[in-house]
């Protein structure tokens, strides 16, 4: 889950479904006369949606952080529980389509290797070597995936197979991904201003994108890569306070209201 930093006493909780349901409405909007559109688009499109379904059960369990009375937030979660959700994403997304599949592995393996070159925060150098072994075993198994994934898309559709189509639409889903924990980590007024690293105008024209927050949740982007300037989109959650130890985390968030933190992304 995401526990934002809190506002008035209070955390906004994002199960990771939320998360990725926000990326898939960016997905969903991208694209104008200067940024190309998702393609393709029905793999694409299911990817980003479903880019951390394999969170899907440890965030049903929601565990307690000892430390806050709250769930884990993503960047606080046990390492050894981060592992095990890594395999769960690719084999979901695989079942779909094998371009979604390629696409979902890439990202599980990028987040351990600084997103192939593009971050340089390089997880994999977190790892303890108790757990080395089981992470090691996991980017192989999801190289093997890649690799065999790449090969049947290669025989039934050359044209997705390329290594332009699949390095652009996986930096497109690293600038879904990345905005939206930018607007999810922190509540509305402490945000500030970020830049959006090698997003593709097209394919092999990258550039950054800077993001400046405005009063009244207002989010200026240039350049600005999405059809309708103006755009409102929304994030659900819940609002939770820390509670004490031994309290049904998973049971509470059922009975709380779902709650939504509203944004407008307009043209820099």
């Amino acid at each position: 889950m995401i526990v934002q930093t809190p506002l008035d006493g209070r955390h906004f909780v994002i199960a990771m479904h939320q998360h990725t349901a926000f990326a898939g409405s960016l997905a969903a909007t991208f694209g104008n006369e200067s940024f190309d559109a998702i393609w393709p688009a029905d793999p694409m499109q299911f990817v980003v949606d479903h880019h951390d379904h394999g969170w899907a059960e440890l965030d049903a369990e929601a565990p307690m952080d000892p430390n806050t009375g709250l769930p884990y937030n993503l960047t606080a979660t046990p390492l050894n529980q981060i592992v095990a959700t890594s395999a769960g994403s690719p084999e979901f997304n695989e079942k779909h389509h094998p371009f979604s599949g390629l696409i979902s592995s890439m990202h599980t393996a990028g987040l351990y290797n600084g997103r192939y070159g593009m971050s340089d925060k390089i997880f994999l150098d977190q790892i303890s070597s108790e757990l080395r072994p089981e992470v090691d075993a996991m980017l192989e198994i999801e190289q093997e995936r890649q690799d065999r994934l790449r090969s049947e898309l290669e025989a039934e559709d050359p044209a997705i197979a390329t290594d332009s189509c699949v390095l652009t639409a996986y930096k497109q889903l690293q600038f879904f991904d990345t905005f939206s924990l930018y607007l999810h980590m922190s509540p509305p007024g402490q945000r500030g201003a970020a830049t959006f690293n090698n997003l593709p105008k097209s394919a092999g024209e990258d550039v950054s994108v800077t993001v400046t927050e405005h009063e009244g949740s207002i989010y200026a982007l240039d350049p600005f890569p999405f059809a309708i300037d103006g755009l409102e989109l929304h994030t659900e959650g819940r609002y939770l306070t820390p509670q004490p130890m031994g309290t049904d985390l998973a049971e509470l968030l059922a009975a709380t209201d779902v709650s939504v933190q509203t944004v407008q992304l307009v043209a820099g």
